[in-house]
């Protein structure tokens, strides 16, 4: 069986909302109706009816991204009823795994034109209640957030594996002697490097604002935050830590989208490709250590494509946590760390979990657009103790 390329031909997103903010009225399923749509909109040559395929990350599924949300979009984007749709859950690299997931169907054979995102609505995201062992029980229930992190753990998980994800981040930071002025110094160069990214235009061509809302730009990018204003800001995990609001990623809203074809494919949308899918790999790790999943990841996908650090364009890395980036950057330590995020990370963007892998892949893909060239990495680290990283060129 003979392997077939893989393009992405276009990926778009909306702007990230804030947790309560602007897309916080926005139901999950029409956040990814819209990029959905958009795909579509922007390839007036394809048939919508020959797409084989559409794939969609979402972490959370327990509020209105019930029932298969990606087969919702589908049907909300006014699509033909024959285009199916399927649902993947890899927490917070659900929407990097719908990519891998579509781009390995199509490189297969069995599909020839996809679209693979991800969305998220963590303000939307509801409280959830038990049912009862026996009906009827006389004392209170307990009502659960399904917002973000452990809930209704199961007893016989080793507790050091379900501490708190923010926990987690501080052992990272020990780990590796991480300050919390290094902290804080990247939290800010994240902030800077998104504001100047959107005041040159660099997010115009792949932001697709949602109708009806006003919301042109990301939500939680500070232009006038500084060092002094984060570092009055206090631990929110230990008494004594240094992770902190300020140097973690926000509670967000948003979808992203990409489409993806072979050479077929790619003949019948009429369009240059940004980007072709080369490599991609999953790792475990330590429940506890989670934020340093992404650090073997890369080595592997990098191996399969037989690419090094050195041959790299650009690095999107989510930021879950400046502690948790930095300790990646310290296990790569022959990687220039100049290469990451260039245009800002989801400390400043937003991490809407289900969204967020599929936002890394499309902003690679437009960065080697770009650039003309080059090699390009996203990567993720996963709650529970996972890695996921996808390799481009052009």
């Amino acid at each position: 069986m003979s392997i077939r390329d893989v393009y992405i031909v276009d990926a778009v997103r909306t702007p990230i909302g804030k947790f309560g903010g602007a897309l916080s009225s926005v139901r999950p399923d029409d956040l990814a109706a819209h990029v959905v749509r958009a795909l579509v909109d922007r390839a007036p040559e394809l048939d919508p009816a020959r797409i084989d395929d559409v794939v969609f990350g979402d972490a959370n599924g327990a509020g209105e991204d019930n029932r298969d949300v990606a087969r919702m979009a589908v049907l909300l984007a006014g699509l033909p009823v024959s285009v199916p749709g399927v649902t993947v859950n890899r927490l917070c690299g659900s929407g990097l795994e719908a990519v891998i997931q579509a781009a390995r169907a199509i490189a297969l054979g069995d599909a020839s034109i996809a679209i693979a995102g991800g969305v998220e609505s963590m303000s939307r995201a509801p409280w959830v209640l038990q049912k009862p062992e026996r009906a009827f029980p006389a004392g209170h229930q307990q009502l659960h957030s399904t917002t973000l992190g452990w809930r209704m753990t199961n007893p016989r998980m080793p507790a050091e594996w379900t501490i708190p994800l923010g926990e987690s981040a501080e052992l990272v930071a020990r780990k590796h002697g991480i300050t919390r002025a290094q902290q804080d110094a990247f939290a800010l160069a994240s902030h800077q490097k998104a504001a100047e990214a959107w005041d040159k235009g660099l997010y115009d061509g792949e932001v697709v604002p949602y109708d009806g809302v006003d919301l042109a730009r990301d939500e939680c990018i500070r232009d006038s935050t500084s060092m002094e204003a984060l570092a009055g800001l206090k631990p929110s995990f230990c008494a004594d830590g240094a992770v902190t609001a300020g140097n973690s990623s926000p509670l967000n809203d948003g979808a992203a989208a990409l489409l993806l074809v072979d050479e077929e494919g790619l003949r019948a949308t009429g369009r240059e490709p940004l980007a072709r899918i080369r490599a991609s790999a999953v790792t475990g790790i330590e429940p506890q250590l989670f934020g340093l999943g992404p650090v073997e990841a890369v080595h592997r996908a990098l191996a399969k494509a037989g690419a090094s650090f050195a041959d790299l364009t650009t690095f999107e890395l989510n930021e879950a946590f400046a502690a948790q980036s930095l300790g990646c950057l310290a296990e790569w330590p022959e990687l220039d760390p100049s290469l990451v995020n260039p245009r800002g990370g989801a400390i400043a963007i937003g991490h809407p979990l289900g969204a967020s892998g599929a936002r890394l892949a499309g902003s690679v893909a437009h960065q080697l657009a770009a650039a003309g060239s080059g090699t390009g990495l996203a990567a993720l680290c996963i709650g529970v103790g996972q890695g996921l990283a996808l390799v481009l060129e052009r």
